[in-house]
Order: structure tokens, then C-alpha cells, then sequence
């Protein structure tokens, strides 16, 4: 595992959460490192989508995990001399033994491992995988069609996997951790302002310190959406526990490398 610690005390940039051609990013993995050198940034991970045991057009092919360790390496060859690049993958966590400690993961040659949730389960097929992550009116046409409307199942049951993920293990930082807060509270206005809300996430964090897991504060919806994951309203509980943060701009396009990052880093300071 690399020093993640000794990289985010760095006052070099950097990004550890970046997709690129291997999943659903629009660019190729060279046009981010071209970017980023550009941009002045010392250190880039890379992160594509994990292969998955559901049906997903956002996550990469185990057939293109070779491809993709050749290629990291080809460009460690071309520009190690200008920026550091690191190997990993954003891992989703489906069910128990199919998620970030898996075996086939684990098996992989991996600087850092990213741990998230996109998908849950249906509420009338539990077999069935939902993906709740995405643009709003795709989440509002699967709230009808998969879930009954409830949208206090979503919200419950998207935490129940993330608490199951940071009990199960084998990865290093937990990926934007509330981040169905969004598409919840676009679905229901202001449900992620209800205790019963609040006390999901403080109880998710209070886990993720017991396992002594990075934070990642994802900036990628700053700009548009005007927020973070973990919503700002959790910065100060970060900072009241000296929580190990990671900010990363979840990039998808080479010139929002760095998008969010710094005001994600001044909120930080000043809260």
C-alpha cells in the first residue's frame, strides 16, 4: 500500500480517484496524465470501476484488468519522471464475499483500494441489484420500478451495505459515503436533514474509525450540485475526530482533475 498519509500532508496536489476509458470516464488514461502534469500535480491514482458480478455498463471487464495493469505501467515508464502514478480500482461491495475483500481482489496488484456502494437490492428481489447511484431521473424511474416508492428503504438499506463493506475489510478508503444523501433528498425534499438520516451517517463514521479507514471527501458534485460526500455539515465532525481524509475529484473528464478539491481543502481548514 503506498503512504497515503505522507501524500494528503503533501502540499502537492493530487487526486487518488480518477475513471478513465476502462469504465465510464471520457478520456483516455494518458489524456489524465497529460492533464495532470499540466495542472502541476505530483501524484495520480487511478480508479476504474471494479469488474462486477451484476450487469453494469459503468464498470470495467475482468477481461480488461491486464490491460489496464499494462497500460499504468507503460505510463509509469513514459512520465515517472514528472508525477507519481498509482494502481487501484473502486470497488463496489454487492454482498458478503463479493466486494473488496474477495479473494480475486485482494489477488490484484494494488497500491490502494477504494471501497464503495452503488447498487442494492431490490425491495421485492432481494437477488436483484439496483444501481442507486447516477442522474436523478434515472434513480426516480427505479424508485417506481424496483422499490416500491420507499424511499426510506433506499436510504437504509444503501447504509446497511456500507456499514456490512467496512466490517468485511480489504480495502483502504471508503468512497463518497453518503452519497445517496443526494439523490434521496432531490426524491424527498430535506430527508437528509431528519435524525433518523443524521444518525445513519454518524453511526457509518463511527464504524469506519473503528476500522481505521480513510474518509474520502469527493468533490466531484461541487460545482453542479454545490456538494460534497460527505455533505459539508460532517466536515466538523471530521476535524472534531481527526478523521485520516482523502480529498479526491472522482474525475471523469482530464480538466476536473482538480475540481472542488481546493475549496473542499479551505472548508477544512476554516471549520
Amino acid at each position: 500500500m503506498i503512504d497515503i498519509p505522507k501524500i494528503t500532508r503533501e502540499t502537492d496536489l493530487y487526486n487518488l480517484h480518477t475513471h478513465t476509458q476502462f469504465c465510464d470516464g471520457h478520456a483516455t488514461m494518458e489524456e489524465f496524465v497529460v492533464e495532470a502534469i499540466d495542472q502541476g500535480f505530483r501524484y495520480l491514482g487511478f480508479t476504474p470501476h471494479s469488474p462486477i458480478s451484476v450487469e453494469s455498463p459503468c464498470n470495467m471487464s475482468r477481461d480488461d484488468v491486464q490491460s489496464y495493469l499494462d497500460e499504468i505501467e507503460r505510463l509509469k515508464r513514459a512520465y515517472g519522471d514528472r508525477i507519481e502514478l498509482y494502481t487501484s480500482m473502486e470497488i463496489d461491495y454487492v454482498s458478503v464475499g463479493d466486494g473488496p475483500a474477495s479473494d480475486y481482489f485482494q489477488s490484484l496488484p494494488l497500491d490502494y483500494r477504494i471501497g464503495s456502494v452503488h447498487f442494492i437490492p431490490a425491495i421485492d428481489n432481494p437477488s436483484e441489484m439496483v444501481d442507486i447511484d447516477g442522474k436523478f431521473q434515472q434513480f426516480k424511474g427505479r424508485m417506481s420500478k424496483n422499490f416500491n416508492g420507499d424511499i426510506e428503504y433506499v436510504v437504509r438499506t444503501f447504509f446497511s451495505q456500507m456499514m456490512a463493506m467496512v466490517d468485511e475489510g480489504g480495502f483502504d478508503i471508503v468512497g463518497h459515503m453518503d452519497k445517496i444523501g443526494y439523490n434521496a433528498s432531490q426524491y424527498s425534499v430535506d430527508i437528509d436533514e431528519e435524525p433518523w438520516f443524521d444518525k445513519l451517517v454518524i453511526d457509518l463514521f463511527e464504524n469506519i474509525m473503528d476500522h481505521h479507514l480513510f474518509i474520502e471527501i469527493n468533490t466531484k458534485a461541487w460545482l453542479q450540485r454545490n456538494r460534497f460526500y460527505p455533505n459539508l455539515k460532517y466536515f466538523g465532525m471530521l476535524k472534531r475526530f481527526n478523521a485520516p481524509v482523502v480529498v479526491n475529484s472522482d474525475a471523469h473528464y482530464p480538466t476536473l482533475i482538480n475540481s472542488g478539491r481546493l475549496e473542499a481543502l479551505k472548508l477544512l481548514k476554516v471549520l
